[in-house]
């Protein structure tokens, strides 16, 4: 068996994020892609925002002190970070590469600047954009979450037309319209199921 059969039979586990504007289901995507028990790893981000009365520490998000956050920074921790409506988000280095040893496709689930952080860092990860229908449907979906204050909306708003603009930025788009978050986990799948199926693998280095 040559080395490319063996690679198409085993293929190498691969980096991928999910990304997108806030309002276009980033969150939702993922949870519904872990109900459904999909093979993948999934990493846990560091931020140091306030925990939501939903959210569970160490499976939502690792909720931090800034304090700890900047030792984690300090300690070359993260495999990248921002600022993001005012408090830190990162992603742990070790989470990901103990992930990728068991085998797994690892997913990050980032916000559109640190999506192209880790593009400088990891140029072979797959970079999946989450995006709804247009502008307007966007700007429906956060009025409707009502978890910010006006200002901290129009800030949201602001931005996520913003990140709209990089979408080129990215390998693949996918739209998540209103009912229809089965489909939009499939087509997911399908195109990390057509890039194990590539010639040429992504092979990734951290």
């Amino acid at each position: 068996m040559s080395e490319h059969e063996f690679n198409v039979i085993h293929p190498k586990p691969m980096l991928i994020v999910i990304s997108g504007p806030s309002g276009a289901g980033k969150d939702t995507v993922i949870q519904r892609m872990k109900e459904r028990e999909l093979p993948f790893h999934f990493v846990v981000t560091a931020t140091t925002r306030p925990r939501r009365i939903s959210e569970v520490h160490g499976k939502d998000y690792f909720f931090v002190r800034k304090e700890e956050f900047a030792r984690m920074i300090e300690e070359d921790e993260l495999i990248e970070y921002a600022i993001v409506y005012g408090d830190y988000k990162g992603i742990p280095k070790q989470q990901v590469r103990e992930a990728m040893s068991s085998g797994k496709d690892v997913i990050m689930r980032i916000d559109v600047q640190g999506a192209e952080t880790v593009r400088k860092l990891v140029p072979e990860a797959l970079l999946i954009f989450i995006t709804v229908g247009s502008e307007t449907e966007l700007v429906n979906r956060l009025r409707e979450r009502k978890t910010e204050t006006a200002d901290e909306l129009a800030i949201r708003i602001a931005t996520a037309r913003k990140e709209l603009q990089r979408i080129s930025q990215f390998d693949y788009v996918v739209v998540n319209p209103d009912f229809h978050l089965d489909e939009t986990v499939d087509t997911i799948r399908a195109i990390i199921t057509a890039e194990h199926h590539k010639v040429k693998a992504r092979q990734v280095k951290l």
